[in-house]
Protein backbone atom coordinates (compact mmCIF):
# COMPACT_ATOMS: atom_id res chain seq x y z
CA UNK A 1 0.00 0.00 0.00
CA UNK A 2 1.35 3.40 -0.96
CA UNK A 3 2.55 5.41 2.00
CA UNK A 4 0.81 8.76 2.43
CA UNK A 5 3.07 11.41 3.96
CA UNK A 6 1.81 13.78 6.57
CA UNK A 7 0.62 17.22 5.43
CA UNK A 8 0.59 20.15 7.85
CA UNK A 9 -2.76 21.79 8.51
CA UNK A 10 -1.52 25.14 7.22
CA UNK A 11 -0.86 23.46 3.84
CA UNK A 12 -4.02 21.35 3.81
CA UNK A 13 -6.14 24.47 4.11
CA UNK A 14 -4.54 25.90 0.96
CA UNK A 15 -5.13 22.84 -1.20
CA UNK A 16 -7.90 22.52 -3.78
CA UNK A 17 -7.08 19.11 -5.25
CA UNK A 18 -10.32 17.69 -3.90
CA UNK A 19 -10.55 13.93 -3.95
CA UNK A 20 -6.92 13.45 -2.93
CA UNK A 21 -6.14 11.13 -0.01
CA UNK A 22 -4.31 13.04 2.71
CA UNK A 23 -2.78 12.37 6.11
CA UNK A 24 -2.96 14.87 8.99
CA UNK A 25 -1.73 14.63 12.57
CA UNK A 26 -2.39 16.90 15.52
CA UNK A 27 -4.37 17.63 18.66
CA UNK A 28 -8.13 17.77 18.97
CA UNK A 29 -9.51 21.21 19.72
CA UNK A 30 -13.21 20.22 19.74
CA UNK A 31 -15.32 17.12 19.04
CA UNK A 32 -19.02 17.44 18.27
CA UNK A 33 -21.05 14.24 18.02
CA UNK A 34 -24.44 13.30 16.62
CA UNK A 35 -26.08 10.13 15.33
CA UNK A 36 -25.50 11.12 11.72
CA UNK A 37 -22.02 12.66 11.78
CA UNK A 38 -19.12 13.68 14.04
CA UNK A 39 -17.01 16.80 13.53
CA UNK A 40 -13.51 17.11 14.92
CA UNK A 41 -11.46 20.33 14.77
CA UNK A 42 -7.80 19.34 14.51
CA UNK A 43 -4.81 21.64 14.98
CA UNK A 44 -1.11 20.86 14.67
CA UNK A 45 0.35 24.27 15.64
CA UNK A 46 1.24 25.28 12.09
CA UNK A 47 -1.61 27.82 11.87
CA UNK A 48 -4.26 29.51 13.98
CA UNK A 49 -6.90 27.68 11.94
CA UNK A 50 -8.13 24.11 12.48
CA UNK A 51 -8.94 21.58 9.79
CA UNK A 52 -12.37 20.00 10.11
CA UNK A 53 -12.56 16.22 10.10
CA UNK A 54 -15.90 14.75 9.06
CA UNK A 55 -16.48 11.32 10.58
CA UNK A 56 -19.24 8.85 9.73
CA UNK A 57 -19.93 7.21 13.14
CA UNK A 58 -21.18 4.03 11.43
CA UNK A 59 -17.68 3.41 10.00
CA UNK A 60 -15.86 3.62 13.35
CA UNK A 61 -16.06 1.92 16.73
CA UNK A 62 -18.33 3.92 19.04
CA UNK A 63 -16.03 3.43 22.05
CA UNK A 64 -13.06 4.69 20.07
CA UNK A 65 -14.93 7.84 19.05
CA UNK A 66 -15.84 8.53 22.69
CA UNK A 67 -12.13 8.61 23.51
CA UNK A 68 -11.48 11.44 21.03
CA UNK A 69 -11.75 14.30 23.51
CA UNK A 70 -10.22 17.78 23.57
CA UNK A 71 -6.44 17.53 23.83
CA UNK A 72 -6.12 13.99 22.46
CA UNK A 73 -3.46 13.47 19.78
CA UNK A 74 -4.47 11.58 16.64
CA UNK A 75 -3.54 10.91 13.04
CA UNK A 76 -6.21 10.77 10.36
CA UNK A 77 -6.16 9.62 6.75
CA UNK A 78 -9.02 10.56 4.50
CA UNK A 79 -10.33 12.28 1.41
CA UNK A 80 -9.86 16.01 0.93
CA UNK A 81 -13.23 17.49 -0.03
CA UNK A 82 -14.67 20.92 -0.57
CA UNK A 83 -16.21 22.24 2.62
CA UNK A 84 -19.93 22.96 2.72
CA UNK A 85 -19.42 25.57 5.43
CA UNK A 86 -18.28 29.15 4.91
CA UNK A 87 -15.51 29.07 7.50
CA UNK A 88 -12.98 27.20 5.35
CA UNK A 89 -12.44 25.99 1.81
CA UNK A 90 -11.69 22.33 2.52
CA UNK A 91 -12.25 19.55 5.04
CA UNK A 92 -11.35 15.87 5.36
CA UNK A 93 -13.70 12.90 5.25
CA UNK A 94 -11.99 10.48 7.64
CA UNK A 95 -11.29 6.95 6.45
CA UNK A 96 -8.96 5.81 9.25
CA UNK A 97 -8.01 7.16 12.68
CA UNK A 98 -4.89 6.38 14.70
CA UNK A 99 -4.78 7.42 18.36
CA UNK A 100 -1.34 8.52 19.63
CA UNK A 101 -2.28 9.88 23.03
CA UNK A 102 -5.58 10.11 24.89
CA UNK A 103 -6.45 13.07 27.08
CA UNK A 104 -8.50 12.79 30.28
CA UNK A 105 -11.17 15.18 31.47
CA UNK A 106 -8.67 16.70 33.92
CA UNK A 107 -6.79 18.32 31.01
CA UNK A 108 -6.25 21.92 32.26
CA UNK A 109 -6.62 23.61 28.84
CA UNK A 110 -9.93 22.14 27.70
CA UNK A 111 -12.23 24.90 28.91
CA UNK A 112 -12.75 28.22 27.18
CA UNK A 113 -12.50 31.59 28.90
CA UNK A 114 -9.68 30.70 31.28
CA UNK A 115 -7.70 33.65 32.61
CA UNK A 116 -4.09 34.23 31.60
CA UNK A 117 -3.14 34.06 35.27
CA UNK A 118 -4.67 30.58 35.48
CA UNK A 119 -2.87 29.47 32.32
CA UNK A 120 0.52 30.61 33.68
CA UNK A 121 0.24 27.74 36.13
CA UNK A 122 0.29 25.42 33.12
CA UNK A 123 2.88 27.15 30.93
CA UNK A 124 3.87 23.72 29.59
CA UNK A 125 0.35 23.18 28.23
CA UNK A 126 -0.90 26.70 27.48
CA UNK A 127 1.16 26.67 24.27
CA UNK A 128 -1.56 24.45 22.75
CA UNK A 129 -4.22 27.13 23.05
CA UNK A 130 -5.12 29.44 20.16
CA UNK A 131 -3.82 32.57 21.87
CA UNK A 132 -0.43 31.21 22.87
CA UNK A 133 0.00 29.41 19.59
CA UNK A 134 -0.50 32.75 17.83
CA UNK A 135 1.91 34.56 20.16
CA UNK A 136 4.64 31.94 19.74
CA UNK A 137 4.35 31.92 15.95
CA UNK A 138 4.64 35.73 15.97
CA UNK A 139 7.67 35.40 18.27
CA UNK A 140 9.28 33.13 15.69
CA UNK A 141 8.55 35.46 12.78
CA UNK A 142 9.89 38.48 14.65
CA UNK A 143 13.09 36.53 15.35
CA UNK A 144 13.41 35.93 11.62
CA UNK A 145 12.72 39.63 10.95
CA UNK A 146 15.56 40.66 13.27
CA UNK A 147 18.12 38.39 11.64
CA UNK A 148 16.90 39.34 8.16
CA UNK A 149 17.10 43.08 8.82
CA UNK A 150 20.62 43.08 10.17
CA UNK A 151 21.93 40.60 7.62
CA UNK A 152 20.54 42.68 4.76
CA UNK A 153 22.07 45.85 6.26
CA UNK A 154 25.58 44.44 6.56
CA UNK A 155 25.63 43.65 10.29
CA UNK A 156 27.40 40.56 11.61
CA UNK A 157 25.69 38.31 14.17
CA UNK A 158 28.02 38.43 17.17
CA UNK A 159 27.85 36.04 20.13
CA UNK A 160 28.64 37.68 23.47
CA UNK A 161 29.17 35.68 26.67
CA UNK A 162 26.31 34.76 28.98
CA UNK A 163 28.74 34.25 31.88
CA UNK A 164 30.57 37.49 32.66
CA UNK A 165 32.64 39.25 35.30
CA UNK A 166 31.42 42.71 34.23
CA UNK A 167 28.25 44.60 35.12
CA UNK A 168 27.28 46.69 32.10
CA UNK A 169 24.67 48.78 33.87
CA UNK A 170 26.54 49.17 37.16
CA UNK A 171 23.39 48.14 39.00
CA UNK A 172 24.76 45.10 40.80
CA UNK A 173 21.43 43.25 40.39
CA UNK A 174 22.95 40.14 38.85
CA UNK A 175 22.59 36.39 39.30
CA UNK A 176 25.89 35.08 40.62
CA UNK A 177 27.42 31.82 39.40
CA UNK A 178 29.45 29.47 41.52
CA UNK A 179 30.49 25.83 41.74
CA UNK A 180 31.25 26.18 45.44
CA UNK A 181 29.25 24.49 48.16
CA UNK A 182 26.83 27.21 49.22
CA UNK A 183 26.60 25.69 52.70
CA UNK A 184 30.35 25.96 53.22
CA UNK A 185 31.63 29.07 51.41
CA UNK A 186 35.24 29.92 52.08
CA UNK A 187 35.82 33.46 53.36
CA UNK A 188 38.86 35.59 54.09
CA UNK A 189 39.67 37.38 57.36
CA UNK A 190 37.35 40.23 56.37
CA UNK A 191 34.39 37.92 55.82
CA UNK A 192 34.46 38.22 52.04
CA UNK A 193 33.95 35.14 49.90
CA UNK A 194 37.15 33.63 48.47
CA UNK A 195 36.84 32.58 44.84
CA UNK A 196 40.31 31.02 44.52
CA UNK A 197 38.87 27.50 44.32
CA UNK A 198 35.81 28.47 42.29
CA UNK A 199 35.52 27.46 38.64
CA UNK A 200 36.59 30.82 37.19
CA UNK A 201 38.70 31.94 40.14
CA UNK A 202 36.70 35.15 40.48
CA UNK A 203 33.13 36.31 41.04
CA UNK A 204 31.05 35.76 37.92
CA UNK A 205 27.41 36.33 37.04
CA UNK A 206 24.84 35.90 34.30
CA UNK A 207 25.03 38.84 31.91
CA UNK A 208 22.67 41.81 32.07
CA UNK A 209 23.70 42.92 28.58
CA UNK A 210 26.05 42.02 25.75
CA UNK A 211 26.74 45.67 24.96
CA UNK A 212 30.27 46.05 26.32
CA UNK A 213 31.51 42.97 24.47
CA UNK A 214 29.43 44.08 21.47
CA UNK A 215 31.46 47.29 21.36
CA UNK A 216 34.58 45.18 20.89
CA UNK A 217 32.98 43.54 17.88
CA UNK A 218 31.85 46.85 16.36
CA UNK A 219 35.33 48.33 16.65
CA UNK A 220 36.67 45.42 14.61
CA UNK A 221 33.86 44.38 12.26
CA UNK A 222 32.20 47.77 11.81
CA UNK A 223 28.61 46.74 12.58
CA UNK A 224 27.43 43.83 14.73
CA UNK A 225 24.30 42.75 16.54
CA UNK A 226 23.68 40.41 19.43
CA UNK A 227 20.44 38.53 20.01
CA UNK A 228 20.38 36.36 23.09
CA UNK A 229 19.22 35.85 26.68
CA UNK A 230 20.00 38.36 29.42
CA UNK A 231 19.30 38.27 33.14
CA UNK A 232 18.30 40.85 35.75
CA UNK A 233 17.96 39.96 39.43
CA UNK A 234 15.48 42.76 40.06
CA UNK A 235 12.70 41.94 42.50
CA UNK A 236 10.15 43.50 40.13
CA UNK A 237 6.78 41.77 40.12
CA UNK A 238 5.23 43.85 37.36
CA UNK A 239 3.59 43.11 33.97
CA UNK A 240 6.66 44.64 32.24
CA UNK A 241 9.60 42.87 33.91
CA UNK A 242 11.20 39.45 33.61
CA UNK A 243 14.29 38.02 35.30
CA UNK A 244 15.27 36.24 32.07
CA UNK A 245 14.55 37.85 28.73
CA UNK A 246 16.02 38.27 25.25
CA UNK A 247 17.81 41.35 24.00
CA UNK A 248 18.70 42.65 20.56
CA UNK A 249 21.76 44.91 20.73
CA UNK A 250 23.28 46.32 17.54
CA UNK A 251 26.52 48.27 17.79
CA UNK A 252 27.92 50.40 14.94
CA UNK A 253 31.26 52.10 14.37
CA UNK A 254 31.37 55.64 12.93
CA UNK A 255 27.78 56.49 13.84
CA UNK A 256 26.49 59.79 15.24
CA UNK A 257 23.27 60.53 17.11
CA UNK A 258 21.04 61.36 14.07
CA UNK A 259 22.21 58.21 12.26
CA UNK A 260 21.60 56.12 15.38
CA UNK A 261 18.03 57.43 15.63
CA UNK A 262 17.51 56.65 11.94
CA UNK A 263 18.64 53.08 12.58
CA UNK A 264 16.31 52.67 15.55
CA UNK A 265 13.28 53.90 13.63
CA UNK A 266 14.04 51.97 10.46
CA UNK A 267 14.65 48.74 12.35
CA UNK A 268 11.50 48.81 14.43
CA UNK A 269 9.34 49.76 11.45
CA UNK A 270 10.85 46.84 9.54
CA UNK A 271 9.85 44.47 12.35
CA UNK A 272 6.28 45.80 12.51
CA UNK A 273 5.93 45.64 8.72
CA UNK A 274 7.29 42.07 8.75
CA UNK A 275 4.70 41.04 11.35
CA UNK A 276 1.84 42.54 9.33
CA UNK A 277 3.02 40.73 6.20
CA UNK A 278 3.96 37.34 7.70
CA UNK A 279 1.59 36.96 10.68
CA UNK A 280 -1.63 38.22 9.16
CA UNK A 281 -3.92 35.41 10.32
CA UNK A 282 -2.52 35.33 13.86
CA UNK A 283 -2.80 39.12 14.14
CA UNK A 284 -6.41 39.00 12.95
CA UNK A 285 -7.16 36.48 15.69
CA UNK A 286 -5.45 38.58 18.38
CA UNK A 287 -7.16 41.71 17.05
CA UNK A 288 -10.51 39.97 17.51
CA UNK A 289 -9.87 38.26 20.83
CA UNK A 290 -7.30 40.39 22.71
CA UNK A 291 -7.11 43.97 21.42
CA UNK A 292 -9.56 45.27 18.83
CA UNK A 293 -7.28 48.20 17.95
CA UNK A 294 -4.16 46.07 17.46
CA UNK A 295 -3.83 46.02 13.67
CA UNK A 296 -4.81 49.68 13.38
CA UNK A 297 -2.12 50.59 15.93
CA UNK A 298 0.53 48.55 14.12
CA UNK A 299 -0.35 50.16 10.81
CA UNK A 300 -0.18 53.56 12.51
CA UNK A 301 3.46 52.97 13.46
CA UNK A 302 4.35 52.84 9.77
CA UNK A 303 2.46 55.96 8.68
CA UNK A 304 4.43 58.84 10.13
CA UNK A 305 8.04 59.53 11.13
CA UNK A 306 8.81 59.21 14.83
CA UNK A 307 8.96 62.46 16.79
CA UNK A 308 12.51 63.48 17.78
CA UNK A 309 12.39 65.24 21.11
CA UNK A 310 15.03 66.36 23.59
CA UNK A 311 14.59 65.41 27.23
CA UNK A 312 14.49 69.11 28.17
CA UNK A 313 11.64 69.82 25.73
CA UNK A 314 9.81 66.72 26.95
CA UNK A 315 10.03 67.90 30.57
CA UNK A 316 8.60 71.28 29.55
CA UNK A 317 5.61 69.57 27.90
CA UNK A 318 4.99 67.38 30.95
CA UNK A 319 5.29 70.30 33.40
CA UNK A 320 2.84 72.32 31.30
CA UNK A 321 0.43 69.35 31.25
CA UNK A 322 0.59 69.19 35.05
CA UNK A 323 -0.11 72.94 35.29
CA UNK A 324 -3.09 72.48 32.97
CA UNK A 325 -4.57 69.90 35.33
CA UNK A 326 -3.30 66.55 34.02
CA UNK A 327 -2.77 64.33 37.05
CA UNK A 328 0.46 62.32 37.18
CA UNK A 329 1.02 59.82 39.95
CA UNK A 330 4.69 60.82 40.08
CA UNK A 331 5.76 64.49 39.95
CA UNK A 332 8.18 65.46 37.20
CA UNK A 333 11.01 67.97 37.00
CA UNK A 334 14.28 68.34 35.11
CA UNK A 335 16.84 65.80 36.25
CA UNK A 336 14.36 63.04 37.10
CA UNK A 337 13.99 59.82 35.17
CA UNK A 338 10.68 59.57 33.34
CA UNK A 339 8.11 57.12 34.65
CA UNK A 340 6.02 55.00 32.28
CA UNK A 341 3.05 57.36 32.73
CA UNK A 342 5.16 60.31 31.55
CA UNK A 343 6.43 58.42 28.50
CA UNK A 344 2.93 57.27 27.57
CA UNK A 345 1.50 60.79 27.97
CA UNK A 346 3.96 62.10 25.40
CA UNK A 347 3.32 59.23 22.99
CA UNK A 348 -0.39 58.54 23.39
CA UNK A 349 -1.90 61.91 24.30
CA UNK A 350 0.43 64.68 23.17
CA UNK A 351 2.12 63.53 19.95
CA UNK A 352 -0.05 60.45 19.24
CA UNK A 353 2.89 58.62 17.67
CA UNK A 354 6.22 57.15 18.79
CA UNK A 355 8.82 59.49 20.24
CA UNK A 356 12.61 59.23 20.22
CA UNK A 357 13.82 61.17 23.26
CA UNK A 358 17.42 62.32 23.41
CA UNK A 359 19.95 64.27 25.49
CA UNK A 360 19.14 63.01 28.97
CA UNK A 361 20.82 64.35 32.13
CA UNK A 362 24.08 62.47 32.55
CA UNK A 363 23.35 61.71 36.20
CA UNK A 364 20.49 59.35 35.31
CA UNK A 365 22.27 57.53 32.50
CA UNK A 366 25.09 54.99 32.23
CA UNK A 367 28.80 55.82 32.46
CA UNK A 368 29.60 54.96 28.84
CA UNK A 369 27.32 57.55 27.20
CA UNK A 370 28.97 60.43 25.36
CA UNK A 371 28.62 63.72 27.26
CA UNK A 372 27.39 66.76 25.32
CA UNK A 373 29.24 70.07 25.28
CA UNK A 374 26.98 71.43 28.03
CA UNK A 375 28.52 68.84 30.40
CA UNK A 376 25.01 68.22 31.77
CA UNK A 377 23.43 65.92 29.22
CA UNK A 378 24.47 62.83 27.29
CA UNK A 379 23.78 61.55 23.80
CA UNK A 380 21.39 58.91 25.03
CA UNK A 381 18.29 57.98 23.08
CA UNK A 382 15.11 56.16 24.13
CA UNK A 383 12.33 55.13 21.78
CA UNK A 384 8.94 55.50 23.48
CA UNK A 385 5.95 53.51 22.24
CA UNK A 386 2.20 53.58 22.95
CA UNK A 387 1.07 51.17 25.69
CA UNK A 388 4.68 50.13 26.33
CA UNK A 389 6.66 53.23 27.19
CA UNK A 390 10.39 52.74 26.58
CA UNK A 391 10.98 49.99 24.05
CA UNK A 392 14.54 50.90 22.97
CA UNK A 393 17.40 52.43 24.93
CA UNK A 394 20.63 53.45 23.25
CA UNK A 395 23.37 56.03 22.98
CA UNK A 396 26.48 57.25 21.27
CA UNK A 397 29.34 55.88 23.39
CA UNK A 398 32.16 57.96 24.83
CA UNK A 399 35.18 57.14 22.67
CA UNK A 400 37.73 59.36 24.46
CA UNK A 401 39.82 57.32 26.90
CA UNK A 402 40.54 60.09 29.40
CA UNK A 403 36.94 61.28 29.50
CA UNK A 404 35.69 57.73 30.00
CA UNK A 405 38.19 57.04 32.79
CA UNK A 406 37.25 60.29 34.50
CA UNK A 407 33.55 59.39 34.42
CA UNK A 408 34.26 55.92 35.78
CA UNK A 409 36.29 57.43 38.63
CA UNK A 410 33.63 60.07 39.34
CA UNK A 411 31.00 57.38 39.73
CA UNK A 412 33.26 55.13 41.80
CA UNK A 413 32.65 52.20 39.46
CA UNK A 414 35.00 49.26 40.15
CA UNK A 415 36.70 48.70 36.80
CA UNK A 416 39.66 46.51 37.73
CA UNK A 417 38.35 43.71 35.50
CA UNK A 418 37.42 46.08 32.66
CA UNK A 419 40.86 46.80 31.25
CA UNK A 420 39.84 45.08 28.01
CA UNK A 421 36.94 47.54 27.56
CA UNK A 422 39.20 50.54 28.03
CA UNK A 423 41.61 49.09 25.48
CA UNK A 424 39.09 49.88 22.74
CA UNK A 425 39.67 53.57 23.57
CA UNK A 426 43.39 53.15 24.08
CA UNK A 427 44.16 51.45 20.77
CA UNK A 428 42.58 52.96 17.68
CA UNK A 429 39.47 54.45 19.27
CA UNK A 430 36.57 55.43 17.01
CA UNK A 431 33.13 57.02 17.32
CA UNK A 432 30.48 54.34 17.83
CA UNK A 433 27.04 53.77 19.26
CA UNK A 434 24.20 51.32 19.55
CA UNK A 435 20.99 50.41 21.32
CA UNK A 436 19.21 47.64 23.14
CA UNK A 437 15.71 46.39 22.43
CA UNK A 438 13.96 44.04 24.83
CA UNK A 439 12.54 41.35 22.54
CA UNK A 440 9.58 40.58 24.82
CA UNK A 441 8.55 44.24 24.90
CA UNK A 442 8.50 44.25 21.12
CA UNK A 443 6.32 41.13 21.14
CA UNK A 444 4.04 42.75 23.75
CA UNK A 445 3.42 45.63 21.38
CA UNK A 446 2.98 43.52 18.26
CA UNK A 447 0.59 41.02 19.88
CA UNK A 448 -1.44 43.38 22.05
CA UNK A 449 -0.90 41.16 25.09
CA UNK A 450 -0.98 42.95 28.43
CA UNK A 451 1.57 40.99 30.48
CA UNK A 452 5.16 40.28 29.49
CA UNK A 453 4.89 36.85 31.13
CA UNK A 454 2.53 35.84 28.35
CA UNK A 455 4.89 36.46 25.42
CA UNK A 456 7.72 34.15 26.51
CA UNK A 457 7.19 30.38 26.74
CA UNK A 458 8.39 29.91 30.31
CA UNK A 459 8.61 33.17 32.29
CA UNK A 460 11.20 33.63 35.02
CA UNK A 461 10.03 36.05 37.69
CA UNK A 462 10.51 36.43 41.46
CA UNK A 463 9.64 33.10 43.15
CA UNK A 464 8.80 31.52 39.81
CA UNK A 465 11.20 29.20 37.98
CA UNK A 466 8.89 26.33 37.09
CA UNK A 467 9.13 24.16 33.99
Amino acid sequence: MEKICRTKVVDILKRTDFGAIVHVQGWIRTHRSSKAVDFIALNDGSTIHNVQLVIDPLRFDAEQLKQLTTGACIGVKGKLVESEGSEQRSEIQAESIEIYGLCGNDYPMQKKGQSFEYMRQYAHLRLRTNTFGAVMRIRHHLSMAIHTYFHEHGFFYFHTPIITASDCEGAGEMFQITTQNLYDLKKDEHGKIKYDDDFFGKMTSLTVSGQLEGELGATALGAIYTFGPTFRAENSNTPRHLAEFWMIEPEVAFVDLPALMDLEEDFIKFCVRWALEHCNEDLKFLNKMIDKTLIERLQGILKDPFVRLSYTEGIKILEEAARQGHRFEFPISWGMDLASEHERYLVELYFKRPVIMTDYPKEIKAFYMKVNEDDKTVQGTDVLFPQIGEIIGGSVREENLEKLKAEIARRHIPMKDMWWYLDTRKYGTCPHGGFGLGFERLILFVTGMANIRDVIPFPRTPHNADF
